[in-house]
Parts: C-alpha cells; sequence; structure tokens
C-alpha cells in the first residue's frame, strides 16, 4: 500500500469518527440524554441488585412452579422453531434463484420474509394479543411468524451459496424438482440450516421471556407477576433460571454446530 492510499484511508476514518462523534452528540442533546449523569447512577443501581435480588429460602420453595413455567417456555420456542423452520425452507427453496419455480413464488416468498422480519416479535405479540387474546397460541405465533422472517432469508442465502456444478449435472440427465432438491441442495446445505434453527431456538428461548409478558404465558408472566408484587427475591430466582437456561442451550447448540459443521 503506497503513502497516498494510506493517507486517504486516515482521511476516511477521521471523517467516519467525527461523522459518528457528530451524530452521537445530536442524539444526546435531542433526547436529553446526560452521559455524567447516567455513569452517576450506576452504583446505586449495582447497590439495588445486591441489596434486593436475592434468592432465599422462602423463593426456592416457588422452584417446582417456576421450572414448570420454564419448560412450557422451553418447549414453545423449540416447537414454534421447528415448525416455523419447515415452513421457511420451503419458502427459502421458492426464493432463491438457485431453486426458484417462478418468479412469482420467489417474490412472494422474500416478500413474506422481509415483512415477517421488519417486524420485531414484540410487535407481533401485541399484533395477535388483540386477535388471540392472552394465551400461549399467542405466544406460539408470535414467536413462529417472526422466526419465519430470519430463517427464510437465511435459508434463501444457503441455498444461493450451494453449488451449481451438481444442480446443473442433475439438471442435464433429466432429473425433476424434487430430485435436484433432495439430492444435490439440501445435502450441501443441511449444515448451515441446522445451525440457523440452533441459532433461532436460543433467540427465541430469550424472546419468549419478553412474548410471556405481553401474552400472559410461561416464564415471561412468571417474571412479570413478580416483579408487580414486587417479590424480589422470588424474581431473582426467575432471572437466575433463565440466564442457566440460556447458558445451557447455548453450550448445546455451540457443540452440536461444531459437530456437523
Amino acid at each position: 500500500m503506497n503513502e497516498k492510499t494510506m493517507r486517504k484511508s486516515r482521511w476516511q476514518t477521521v471523517i467516519f469518527l467525527l461523522i459518528i462523534i457528530v451524530l452521537t452528540y445530536f442524539s444526546s442533546a435531542i433526547t436529553a440524554f446526560n452521559l455524567v449523569d447516567g455513569m452517576a447512577t450506576i452504583p446505586e443501581a449495582i447497590g439495588w441488585i445486591f441489596s434486593n435480588l436475592i434468592v432465599t429460602q422462602e423463593s426456592f420453595d416457588k422452584l417446582p412452579k417456576i421450572l414448570a413455567k420454564l419448560n412450557e417456555t422451553i418447549l414453545m420456542s423449540i416447537a414454534a422453531t421447528t415448525i416455523a423452520a419447515v415452513v421457511s425452507l420451503f419458502l427459502g427453496l421458492f426464493g432463491s434463484k438457485t431453486t426458484k419455480v417462478n418468479n412469482f413464488l420467489s417474490v412472494f416468498a422474500r416478500f413474506i420474509a422481509s415483512v415477517s422480519r421488519n417486524i420485531p416479535v414484540v410487535a407481533w405479540s401485541l399484533i395477535l394479543l388483540i386477535s388471540f387474546g392472552q394465551n400461549s397460541v399467542t405466544g406460539f405465533l408470535a414467536l413462529f411468524v417472526g422466526t419465519i422472517g430470519f430463517l427464510t432469508r437465511a435459508f434463501i442465502e444457503s441455498i444461493d451459496e450451494a453449488s451449481q456444478s451438481s444442480v446443473e449435472a442433475l439438471t442435464a440427465t433429466g432429473a425433476t424438482y424434487f430430485q435436484i432438491v433432495s439430492k444435490a441442495v439440501i445435502p450441501q446445505c443441511l449444515p448451515q440450516i441446522i445451525s440457523w434453527v440452533l441459532f433461532m431456538v436460543e433467540t427465541n428461548i430469550r424472546n419468549a421471556t419478553l412474548v410471556g409478558i405481553l401474552t400472559g404465558t410461561g416464564i415471561g408472566y412468571t417474571f412479570d407477576m413478580y416483579y408487580k408484587t414486587l417479590n424480589y427475591n422470588a424474581l431473582a430466582l426467575v432471572t437466575l433460571c433463565i440466564i442457566i437456561t440460556v447458558i445451557i442451550v447455548d453450550l448445546i447448540s455451540n457443540y452440536i454446530r461444531k459437530v456437523i459443521l
């Protein structure tokens, strides 16, 4: 890299940093955010956490109910992810340039993915809450719809990256669409597909807590109930259970990814 190119790169970096600083300043001014005041409240907040969010023997008596709700949340997240993965696989095949059936289905699949992905799962929860009320169906559907958007987009990209040589070879032999997909496309993309599904299981277990607060289901409902009744000891136990569950699921999914990739 010559001196002129290096000088240009430095100026680009400086300009980029100045833009970030200016945007940060104006954003803070518009929202009336004071960094100094915010930093000053951190010690007090940490002190409140350690003095109130303490797991006690009394809160441990509620552990069976908490674990039952946590189990409900995990199963709902897995069910929503796996069923959405099946639907997303078909949408991914229709939306991919490699395996699309026609332009209409390709545009339709990408449109579904775009709409579903760009509306947050919290918004889906509120939208579905109006129609289905506070129950587990609403929580399931919110996770299901949100998952379809992400997985469809991920599957489309994975299928697009598949090798064209095997697809062209099977096409030349007169293979049917199903044979091309099952013999050439899916085997190449399967590790990435499984990896994305595992990632969404992790994500949905986290999202299910927030969805449960809104829909009155699972561990989110339990969290919200103890929070509103100011039962911080039980709330600490719920939080601890959620953290441990997420860590365990993350370790398991990471191990599976290492095996299949």
